[in-house]
């Protein structure tokens, strides 16, 4: 089933989880189910739904001192876009110091300028 077809399938409560999700660019199911103002069992139930879909990354993890899950949109509704000029990706990715005055910079700066003429 394509990502498409299962957001078909979704409830309104699941589709408006799975946007918040992607909004938000990931958040915890402790306050994932708050946000939606819906309650903890029902919040937990639609983020079991939304990961056996793969429509979401759903991972272990402990948040303000509690056992919870951090809730994230999948690889596929990333906006890889945003880090292109042209046909350059930033030079920033995977780098983990971020050097403002190299020529790779300089260069995928000048790209993006060029692009918005």
């Amino acid at each position: 089933m394509s990502a498409g077809e299962a957001e078909a399938d979704l409830s309104e409560d699941e589709l408006a989880g799975l946007e918040l999700i992607r909004e938000t660019g990931g958040i915890h199911q402790s306050d994932f189910w708050k946000e939606l103002d819906i309650t903890s069992r029902k919040g937990s139930r639609i983020a079991e739904r939304l990961d056996s879909l793969d429509l979401i990354n759903r991972e272990e993890t402990v948040y303000k001192g509690h056992n919870t899950y951090h809730l994230e949109p999948t690889a596929r509704d990333l906006e890889f876009a945003l880090l292109m000029a042209g046909d350059m990706l930033s030079p920033f990715i995977g780098e983990e110091e971020v050097n403002a005055n190299s020529n790779a910079f300089s260069q995928w700066l000048m790209n993006l300028a060029y692009e918005e003429y």
